[in-house]
């Protein structure tokens, strides 16, 4: 227990020393992101990426569907799709930061290290949920760590880099994570299936969409469809497009410094007044004011998604 948390207090020193500020931060590895936070925060609807997230310091909470996980220091969360979650920060102050760090996982790569055999392999019908949250091993904390530190040796990240990432998804995929990670990229298990749709859907979200459509590229009935999706993604295939038009219109908004009238209409709604009911309903506020807020907190500095 004593060489966990000196791993851990050897980590949050480097991810403090490079996320000097509150909110998020890039680092010289693309797939490498830290997150700073001095004040515990209000939930927050966002979209989490496939990845590993580490928290190094303090704690937060986060919820998916009906599924809520609160978790701290040492533990991790892996998504295996990208995901319409909330989330908040539950533990952080000024004197005691919340720290985080995010790597950003690739299916292409995970397939091709999951050559192996599970050590428990899961009947070929089962899905699972596409986000997991278990407590590190040391063994991947450590990689982490070397990862991180690359950002002070620029001369030898572009050939150690990568061979740091590719040890850390060895590490993960047989560890607790493990399952998840070898379910997304089983030759024809319900998680490869839905996976491949919902890649397709974030490029296509914005047309009209049917049910029957959907669940051919599963090459699923639509009952079934709607029951792995459900199970995998937390939520209804109708709920998951209806966070992807809403998230992106958010950042429409924030970002192309659109109106919430062109948002709407760029993200596929047809109706004004339905965009404003159902964002009011997503983020707890109208989108003209959200949009202002938003714009407020970055001028001030603020984010917390990792």
């Amino acid at each position: 227990m004593a060489r966990r948390h000196s791993m851990l207090d050897e980590l949050a020193t480097l991810v403090a020393e490079i996320a000097q500020n509150d909110g998020d931060c890039s680092t010289p590895i693309p797939a490498l992101k830290l997150s700073r936070c001095s004040t515990t925060t209000d939930p927050v609807p966002c979209i989490y990426d496939m990845g590993l997230g580490l928290i190094v310091q303090g704690g937060k909470q986060v919820s998916l569907g009906d599924e809520i996980h609160d978790y701290g220091a040492g533990h991790s969360l892996i998504t295996t799709l990208d995901l319409p979650v909330v989330s908040y920060i539950t533990h952080a102050s000024h004197e005691v930061p919340y720290l985080g760090v995010w790597l950003a996982l690739d299916a292409h790569d995970i397939a091709q290290l999951a050559v192996e055999p599970a050590p428990a392999a899961l009947p070929p019908t089962a899905a699972l949920r596409a986000m997991s949250v278990e407590t590190l091993d040391e063994g991947t904390i450590l990689a982490l760590t070397r990862l991180l530190r690359l950002s002070f040796e620029p001369q030898l990240m572009p050939q150690l880099a990568p061979l740091i990432h590719k040890e850390i998804v060895i590490r993960l995929l047989n560890g607790d994570h493990g399952p998840y990670l070898r379910r997304l990229v089983a030759t024809g298990s319900p998680n490869q299936h839905i996976a491949k749709v919902v890649a397709w859907l974030k490029r296509h979200y914005a047309q009209d969409l049917s049910m029957s459509e959907l669940a051919a590229k599963a090459h699923m009935s639509p009952s079934t469809f709607r029951r792995h999706f459900r199970t995998v993604a937390g939520m209804s295939p109708l709920q998951y497009v209806k966070n992807l038009r809403l998230q992106d219109a958010r950042q429409l908004m924030l970002h192309d410094d659109l109106d919430a009238g062109s948002a709407a209409l760029r993200v596929g709604y047809e109706s004004a007044s339905q965009f404003s009911r159902e964002y009011s309903r997503l983020f707890g506020v109208p989108p003209s004011r959200d949009r202002r807020e938003m714009r407020q907190s970055i001028q001030g500095g603020k984010g917390h998604r990792y």
